[in-house]
């Protein structure tokens, strides 16, 4: 599932071609969930992203795309497979594949906080913090994968997050210091930005501690692999050196039948 960082690449990318106040020429996808053709003559008010949201803004609505979990995108080129949505704008072909696509009928900024965008220059890191606390029962590594919390964070950057900061992802967000919050809510906005460079270098797997990782770096010890929290995520994590924070779990003795 692309994450905040490629979704800011592909705007950047969109960005570049200069089609801002221009029209769509030609519309035409297999998705069922939209009227394409009212695509067609509308002229594009501004190129936007969110989360892991990539938005295309026209007056009266704004296209979301959402590439879920094996969405993907080409620029000026075509796949074998057919697209769910291409579109057509002067020279310029955009492609999108295996994704979500829909229309948002009212103004983006009525819809999205941008300030929950950890790719955002409107990100506000207190608000973050204080939706932390108000959950305590939270698991870390749900907390890190929760959109109205930390907009664009994914399994990556959770388990990345989590091993620079030195925390068990069953860790409860009311066991954890203020000070350790604080740092997750830092480092997010840190390897978010780390991510995108590297992203863009063609090098982000190589800078990779944790995750799909088998030996923790620190401790040199195998790393623990487990589908953990709500989401059931894949998470990697060093049960010498991310301190598990919570309160011992209490297994009752099975009792024999005589």
């Amino acid at each position: 599932m692309p994450e905040g960082p490629s979704i800011v690449i592909l705007r950047e990318a969109v960005e570049a071609l200069n089609i801002k106040g221009k029209k769509i020429d030609f519309a035409e996808g297999n998705s069922s969930k939209i009227d394409i053709d009212r695509l067609v003559d509308k002229k594009i008010t501004d190129i936007r992203s969110w989360g892991k949201h990539f938005l295309i803004c026209f007056d009266d609505f704004t296209l979301r795309i959402h590439f879920m979990l094996f969405g993907s995108y080409l620029i000026n080129e075509k796949k074998k497979t057919a697209p769910r949505l291409t579109l057509e704008i002067k020279n310029n072909e955009l492609n999108f594949y295996s994704c979500s696509v829909k229309f948002l009928e009212e103004p983006a900024d009525k819809i999205y906080d941008w300030e929950t965008d950890i790719m955002s220059d409107r990100w506000n890191p207190e608000k973050a913090l204080a939706k932390l606390k108000s959950a305590p029962k939270m698991f870390a590594c749900d907390a890190l994968l929760d959109q109205d919390i930390f907009a664009g964070s994914g399994n990556i950057i959770k388990n990345e997050v989590l091993f620079r900061i030195r925390v068990n992802p069953l860790s409860l967000l009311g066991e954890i210091p203020e000070d350790k919050l604080e740092e997750m809510v830092a480092e997010t906005r840190n390897y978010s930005f780390d991510f995108l460079e590297w992203k863009k270098e063609f090098t982000l797997k190589k800078h990779w501690l944790a995750h799909t990782k088998k030996i923790c770096p620190r401790c040199n010890i195998p790393f623990v692999k487990e589908y953990l929290g709500k989401s059931k995520r894949r998470s990697y994590f060093c049960t010498n050196c991310q301190i598990f924070y919570g309160k011992p779990v209490v297994r009752k003795k099975k009792v024999a039948l005589v």
